[in-house]
């Protein structure tokens, strides 16, 4: 076969064949009689082989090596090649976000763009101050890559940046609607800060979708996350944070705060009975001194008659600490 037929077979042009010949690659080991070079059907596997190489990434001195060196180790080529190509990914994948967050900030000018790439940059940034400055100092009627402020936002270990991410998307006019959908994938993330980090943002978002997904985190196998979320909820009116709420005070975590939400909820006549029911039961199936005090504690938020029986109660109880402070919170409450 001439230069010409192998090239239409192999799909490498002419060019390229006599580059290879020149470099000793795919030399033509045939002659025509008329003194032309030719290639053999072992020159185009070789061909085949040089194509294979290059696919996975080879230089043409590397495909060389595999070809003329018999101690060549291809492993070891093919671990630098896998690491090289996710180096590269990693760039492409970079670069491609940064984009990403350009186009749906859907910038108007050379101006727009300018500055939204120095802002998804100083995301990028060691320094904390840098990236905290770089989000307090646009503009309140800019408007902002949504998508990028969210990873910010559930990537962030600087509670001072992390704050300034949560703020910055709550001011920005349409981004909440759009965070909402990456918030929620935050929400469900097998990684605990994760989930920490997406309720936190929602509990700052004050709209009802994100209430809804508040509620979910209700079941979150994270205590602190379980914790949040049932303080927002709670201080927005939600009941169904009552039972998380409860679980704060017998543990001890966060139980003032629970125990304060608490009395915000009960301030409804029916929610109130409720709740002061809720703290009794706890109260007779709990034996720790500590938690019985904390449950006592919490009765002293809720308003109404219902909790004004229960403390009433407890003023007789056998462990004197709880009776002295049912007696001290009830002789508060009466006092004129």
């Amino acid at each position: 076969m001439l230069i010409g037929e192998i090239s239409r077979r192999s799909g490498v042009s002419t060019r390229m064949l006599r580059h290879y010949d020149r470099l000793g690659l795919v030399t033509p080991t045939g002659r025509t009689s008329g003194g032309y070079r030719e290639y053999t059907a072992d020159d185009l596997r070789r061909l085949f082989h040089v194509e294979s190489l290059r696919s996975l990434g080879l230089s043409l001195d590397e495909v060389g090596r595999a070809l003329r060196e018999p101690d060549f180790a291809p492993a070891e080529l093919v671990q630098e090649l896998i690491a090289h190509t996710r180096e590269r990914i990693a760039a492409e994948t970079e670069l491609l976000a940064r984009l990403e967050g350009v186009d749906s900030a859907s910038p108007t000018d050379w101006d727009d763009v300018l500055r939204l790439v120095a802002l998804l940059r100083a995301f990028e940034s060691d320094s904390g101050s840098r990236r905290q400055q770089a989000i307090l100092s646009q503009d309140e009627d800019t408007t902002l890559p949504v998508a990028a402020l969210v990873r910010a936002a559930l990537s962030e270990e600087d509670p001072f940046v992390a704050g300034a991410l949560r703020w910055s998307l709550a001011r920005s006019v349409g981004a909440v609607d759009a965070a909402l959908p990456a918030l929620a994938e935050g929400l469900r993330s097998d990684e605990v800060p994760v989930r920490r980090r997406a309720i936190t943002t929602l509990a700052e978002l004050r709209v009802p979708e994100s209430t809804t997904l508040l509620e979910e985190a209700l079941g979150d196998a994270d205590a602190n996350a379980r914790s949040t979320a049932a303080l927002t909820l709670g201080a927005r009116g939600v009941d169904a944070a009552v039972p998380v709420l409860m679980e704060m005070i017998v543990e001890g975590r966060s139980d003032v705060e629970a125990a304060e939400v608490l009395g915000v909820l009960a301030d409804r006549p029916l929610s109130s009975v409720k709740i002061v029911r809720s703290l009794q039961l706890a109260l007779g199936g709990a034996g720790d001194a500590g938690v019985r005090l904390r449950l006592t504690q919490a009765l002293a938020e809720i308003p109404g008659p219902a909790a004004d029986d229960a403390l009433a109660a407890l003023s007789d109880d056998p462990d004197r600490t709880v009776a002295a402070t049912a007696r001290v919170v009830l002789t508060t409450r009466r006092a004129p």
